[in-house]
């Protein structure tokens, strides 16, 4: 068995299209155009860089974008400032802040001065308590990413056991919640695993459907995937490689090849999990220009 790979680039290319002809619908017709302002403390390469495409993708969707850049030596008081401002603006429908944060911030904070109505990351302690309770709000976009994934390649999800590997607040605990709510998509019967489980493997080897955001390559191997089970690998890591002209190569957390050969369907790094994060950024600012509209 070879798995077939979800080609998370074409799901994204797809819904981003759609997007698009949505937002200048709304435009036409309300005279809104949703805007998306990002804010960036510092110059993490990776953070930057994962900035730079989410402001191509606000252009290419026809959206506002303003980028705030500040150096790493801003202060609290200085980045709550920055969140207030956009709160105020009307041009700016979505807010998000980069993370993560230089560690003399208290992101819980910058975090929670966000307005819930343009939380469009699902950060803020209100959309994350209306997540958990079935409220409306908006859905974490990493999560929410894989979730549409497992509905458009027609994974069925009900009844299904899955296991969640990692419980960070971006990705392990809410992609759980979203696996065993009572919606398309969800209706599972969900595990999480994190770094005090013993014996991953008794785990993992259960699942029908593994998610894996550890945060480490290498986490899954093949050994440890059920047969015919859905993988998707949410890790992201820069492995050194002198052999590339960038001096690293990008893996996730699970062995590829050889979960590959067990797998039935399984994320590629990169053109998996990834592009669909920002597609649901676009997503959840155009529903907040909507709301804002009127």
């Amino acid at each position: 068995m070879s798995a077939t790979l979800l080609d998370g680039k074409q799901l994204a290319a797809d819904m981003r299209a759609d997007i698009a002809r949505q937002v200048a619908q709304l435009q036409a017709e309300k005279g809104v155009r949703p805007g998306l302002g990002v804010i960036l403390i510092g110059a993490d390469p990776a953070s930057t860089s994962y900035v730079t495409a989410k402001e191509r993708a606000c252009e290419e969707a026809g959206m506002y974008s303003q980028d705030v850049r500040v150096p790493a030596t801003t202060t609290q008081e200085e980045a709550l400032a920055l969140v207030r401002q956009m709160n105020a603006d009307p041009r700016v429908h979505g807010i998000l802040v980069q993370l993560p944060l230089p560690k003399h911030i208290d992101e819980g904070a910058v975090i929670d001065a966000i307005a819930p109505e343009k939380d469009v990351d699902g950060f803020t302690p209100v959309n994350v308590g209306r997540m958990l309770i079935g409220g409306a709000c908006f859905l974490p976009c990493t999560p929410h990413g894989i979730i549409q994934m497992l509905l458009k390649a027609g994974v069925e999800t009900a009844g299904r056991h899955a296991v969640v590997v990692g419980r960070s607040n971006i990705v392990g605990k809410p992609v759980a919640h979203l696996l065993m709510r009572k919606a398309a998509g969800g209706n599972a019967t969900v595990t999480v695993c994190h770094t005090a489980t013993r014996d991953l493997a008794a785990y993992t080897r259960q699942a029908d459907i593994l998610v894996v955001a550890a945060g480490r390559p290498g986490t899954v191997t093949g050994a440890m995937v059920k047969p015919g089970a859905v993988v998707i690998d949410v890790g992201v890591n820069r492995i050194p490689d002198a052999g590339r002209p960038s001096g690293f190569r990008l893996a996730g957390d699970v062995e590829f090849d050889s979960v590959r050969e067990v797998a039935s369907l399984l994320t590629p790094v990169p053109g998996g999990v990834g592009p669909m994060t920002i597609t649901m950024l676009l997503y959840n600012t155009l529903e907040a220009a909507r709301r804002a509209g009127g």
